[in-house]
């Protein structure tokens, strides 16, 4: 491809070389540099590819592109830029074929429940004939590949990639999780959304290496309706007004408000044998019941988002409501059947809003007793230490006290901070630390009518310590305690309190 082709729909500046020169591959690490490729240097928070660039020329790179000034070879294009984070999502659109106008494309915003709605949209969307790509916190999915995540939103030389995989593999349409640091740095543009979804805001990922304060945080968020061509919006969240300020999209809203578009109305909690959910009925644009296996008024938010979403496909009352009953996510909210008298689960929360949001959810269900475990993760902030056990300590009738991701402190000083979190409340607790002992002692003493809450690890099927990630998946870990019980012929706590 030439370099000329390449730079189509980009603003620049060229200060040495050729255009015409023919363009072997397109890279952003100078470790994957090599002979013909055009090299974007991108100034990141560890290194700058600037630094990088006579290195890069040296291994037969025939074009850079660059926002300072670099001294290479006569015979290296050099393309100035104003902003070479956006240069790269534009080259990268080009690069793979403008992908995203074979497809249409779902993005969704928001603090909570972006995981979880792309997953009932994907669940909709196939269940009435789609073929549906994700690209997510847990993964991307494309086919029947499953490629684990490393960002929310990949790069977007990646994203593209991946947009062009799906389309080569037949894929009607992509739903991809968008974080704020994905539009902060540009990886969304290239192309224009079809569908922006903003689902909700709460002040979180603010400090030095994400957003400097809550207005940053809020304006990168909505970044996300200037780059797409109908946006869907919570209309029940406080900031409704400044998320929307300056969009230039076709605007649709829903909510509980009997001001949105959408509606949600007669909410009712659905509680089973080992499992809980709740039912609702939708109104406005549509009007059909719908009830889901999993909990909470956030629950109703999720799958109203992804009706809202999924209407403009066509999908039928029927489909959306076979879909969601059986929608499922993977950590989030995830129910593990291991008795009929109480309920376990697995959730990702792993800060003090998400678990209290998570523990105010479940108490509305008026659980016999609520049993939260958790830890929390080594080299991190103490703070956020103190904060869950505070939280653990003033929701949750007892807490187990465990290991996370402890990676290169000990475990036993993370317990510690916890504890003095939980000690600040009349919260009764007990300490296991290693993590399968813990949850085989909450299943053991699991009490008919109880709720029982592993947080923390959610999707994650490692724990790491001392820079190492060791297999840990919560639900292998049930499987193999509930087995050793079965060969030993231990009981569980409910089966011995029947």
């Amino acid at each position: 491809m030439k370099l000329a082709d390449l730079l189509d729909n980009i603003e620049y500046e060229c200060l040495q070389g050729s255009l015409e020169c023919e363009i072997k591959s397109l890279v952003y690490d100078s470790r994957k540099a090599g002979d013909g490729c055009l090299f974007v240097c991108i100034s990141g928070a560890v290194s700058d590819g600037h630094a990088y660039a006579s290195e890069v020329a040296g291994k037969g790179a025939a074009a850079i592109v660059a926002e300072k000034d670099i001294d290479v070879p006569e015979g290296t294009a050099v393309i100035r830029v104003k902003d070479a984070r956006y240069a790269l999502a534009f080259l990268s659109a080009a690069w793979f074929g403008h992908p995203a106008d074979r497809l249409k494309t779902i993005g969704i915003t928001g603090t909570k429940g972006k995981t979880t709605t792309t997953y009932m949209v994907k669940s909709i969307l196939e269940n009435a004939g789609y073929k549906v790509g994700l690209i997510g916190t847990i993964e991307a999915v494309i086919g029947d590949r499953h490629i684990p995540a490393a960002n929310t939103t990949p790069e977007s030389y990646v994203i593209q990639q991946y947009f062009r995989e799906m389309a080569d593999a037949g894929c009607d349409a992509v739903v991809m999780e968008v974080s704020s640091q994905g539009l902060m740095l540009h990886r969304t543009q290239g192309f224009v959304f079809d569908f922006g979804i903003f689902t909700n805001i709460e002040p979180d990922h603010i400090g030095p290496n994400e957003h400097r304060d809550f207005d940053h945080y809020l304006a990168c968020k909505a970044l996300l309706l200037k780059q797409c061509r109908i946006g869907i919006v919570n209309r029940d969240d406080r900031h409704f007004d400044r998320i929307i300020e300056g969009h230039t999209c076709a605007l649709e809203t829903y909510g509980f408000s009997e001001e949105a578009d959408l509606i949600a109305s007669d909410p009712e909690l659905v509680t089973g044998e080992g499992y809980l959910g709740i039912s609702y009925h939708v109104k406005g644009l549509l009007d059909f019941p719908v009830r889901i296996d999993i909990p909470g008024r956030f629950s109703i938010y999720n799958s109203l988002t992804a009706i809202a979403i999924c209407r403009h496909f066509q999908v039928s009352e029927e489909d959306m409501v076979r879909a969601l009953e059986n929608a499922r996510v993977k950590g989030r909210i995830e129910m593990v059947k291991v008795s009929d008298n109480f309920t376990l689960m697995i959730d990702y929360a792993h800060n003090a809003m998400a678990l209290s949001s998570l523990l105010t959810t479940l108490r509305e269900y008026h659980p016999n007793r609520l049993v939260c475990l958790f830890g929390c993760g080594g080299n991190r902030s103490r703070d956020r230490r103190f904060e869950m056990g505070e939280v653990s300590g003033r929701l949750a009738d007892f807490t187990i006290i465990t290991s996370d991701n402890p990676r290169y402190e000990e475990p036993q000083s993370i317990i510690d901070d916890i504890r003095t979190g939980i000690s600040r409340t009349d919260g009764k607790f007990i300490e296991i630390i290693d993590r399968k002992e813990a949850i085989a002692y909450a299943i053991h003493h699991g009490e008919p009518g109880d709720i029982i809450v592993l947080a923390g690890k959610g999707h994650e099927d490692y724990q790491e310590i001392c820079g190492v990630k060791h297999p840990m998946d919560e639900r292998v870990l049930i499987r193999e305690i509930l087995e050793e019980d079965a060969s030993s012929g231990k009981k569980s706590g409910a089966e011995m309190n029947v």
